[in-house]
């Protein structure tokens, strides 16, 4: 190995801690004994190697075929001093410390290339669909490698929604992203008939870090690599967060997955790590009262909605609900859709009606809402429970959200209500005060609706930990 070609491995070498390396290490030496070679009489002879065929039997199960051949692309892409690119279809321990370094650890300059062989072996430029392919691709790998792997953390395919229309939602919102170099964004089928080239593909994977992220992803569950050692980022230790409240209850949320990692993305770093389902229809009755008796006072929520044309919809609230005439919350909060079409919609500056509850009174409307004003909210839910509407022409004021429903005036087929990260001291754990305990116009709400002080609803105890256990390897 020549001077130029030791150096630059090593320099790749040294940007991992000894027992990454050491893992590293380990795994090249697990990939080709597969391939056969480290069995060769004379070791120098023989230099050891990783095959495809060897990459296939190692990812047989946690990776889906195509992203393994994406991988092996990118590993042999790499091009050694002193050596002519692409003549070995053999990948060597050079290539496979640089492709490591380089996805891993490096920038996106250093990531560029690799990932430009992995949307096509030939490299770029590249067309739109092209790239459409290969983020739909590395978003169910990530998926399915948790899946496999067990790490999605008390969610499951069974309990989300189907994750195919999920997959392809995410990658069209991610591909929103690629900008032409005069600023222009393709959309629909201009976009998949564009040419992007290597320094537009860079910027995109600059800007949108969903793509870095999910490709450590597929290398640490998909190969088995440094998946248990600490990282120096929450990107992917909050990728997931902890699900609970649903287990064994025999509803599926109406989250899939991509939605999850994507709508948890957007939350205040401190809230990504844990979801408890506060409110279901299907589980605690389509009554207005039972919504507000389970959201109040329960910290930062995620309310998710669908209508009875199938359109997935909701918004984050960044404080707890609170029944009163007056907006609450702050610039933190944001609407978003999940199907058709995933997005998230931020705040605009033009006023601070980020959210609302009211319940009971004579001269102010009665619902929850998010944005607008009254009677032009980008999101609301009647207290006539199973109306609602999102009226935004062109846009919400508050959000810049366009109509995110079916018909602006929609019937609610299905409401969720998540608690995002932990519960307040507030929140009326075992062992304390419920919220009719604290908060009498909760408790005015149910008499008004026709029930007892002892609600069942109400009493339920916050669901512990046990959740957990489906997070063992």
């Amino acid at each position: 190995m020549g001077n130029a070609e030791s150096n630059a491995y090593q320099n790749h070498l040294s940007r991992f801690l000894p027992e990454e390396q050491s893992d590293i290490d380990g795994l090249f030496n697990t990939l080709s004994g597969l391939g056969g070679s480290a069995g060769a009489k004379n070791a120098k002879a023989t230099k050891k190697t990783v095959t495809l065929a060897a990459l296939q039997a190692h990812t047989r199960e946690p990776l889906p075929e195509p992203m393994t051949l994406r991988l092996y692309n990118g590993m042999k892409s790499i091009d050694l001093p002193g050596k002519s690119s692409g003549l070995s279809e053999q990948i060597s321990k050079e290539q496979f410390v640089i492709f490591m370094s380089n996805l891993l650890k490096g920038n996106a300059d250093e990531k560029i290339s690799i990932i430009m062989r992995m949307i096509a072996g030939t490299g770029g430029p590249l067309k739109g669909k092209q790239i459409q392919e290969f983020t739909e691709d590395l978003i169910t790998s990530v998926v399915h490698v948790l899946s496999y792997r067990k790490e999605l953390k008390g969610w499951s395919l069974e309990n989300t929604r189907d994750s195919s229309s999920g997959v392809k939602a995410l990658a069209s919102e991610l591909l929103s992203e690629l900008k032409l170099p005069d600023g222009t964004k393709p959309v629909g089928s201009q976009l998949l008939e564009t040419n992007f080239d290597q320094s537009v593909i860079e910027d995109w994977v600059y800007r949108v870090p969903q793509i870095s992220v999910f490709l450590s992803v597929v290398i640490r569950q998909g190969l088995h690599v440094l998946h248990s050692l600490p990282d120096q980022t929450n990107d992917i230790l909050n990728l997931v967060p902890h699900c609970k409240g649903i287990k064994g209850r025999g509803v599926a949320s109406l989250f899939d997955i991509p939605a999850i990692i994507y709508i948890n993305s957007h939350l205040p770093a401190e809230l990504q790590h844990k979801w408890q389902l506060l409110f279901s229809s299907r589980l605690h009755g389509e009554s207005f009262s039972q919504l507000c008796a389970h959201i109040v006072n329960k910290g930062p929520c995620i309310v998710i909605l669908r209508d009875v044309d199938g359109f997935l919809f909701g918004g984050f609230a960044s404080h707890s609900w609170e029944v009163k005439p007056q907006f609450q919350g702050d610039n933190r909060c944001f609407l978003f859709s999940v199907f058709p079409t995933l997005a998230v919609h931020t705040y605009t500056g033009y006023n601070d009606h980020y959210m609302y509850l009211n319940h009971g009174q004579q001269t102010m409307p009665n619902g929850l809402g998010m944005g607008g004003q009254h009677g032009y909210f980008g999101l609301w839910i009647d207290s006539d429970y199973g109306k609602g509407h999102s009226k935004a022409k062109p846009r919400c004021t508050t959000y810049n959200s366009p109509q995110l429903s079916a018909k602006e005036d929609f019937t609610l087929d299905a409401m969720e209500v998540w608690a995002v990260g932990d519960a307040p001291e507030s929140a009326g754990r075992k062992g304390k005060k419920s919220i009719l305990d604290v908060d009498p116009q909760a408790q005015a709400l149910l008499e008004m609706a026709g029930k007892s002080r002892q609600s069942e609803g109400l009493r339920e105890p916050i669901e512990e930990d046990e959740d957990d256990d489906d997070d063992e390897n």
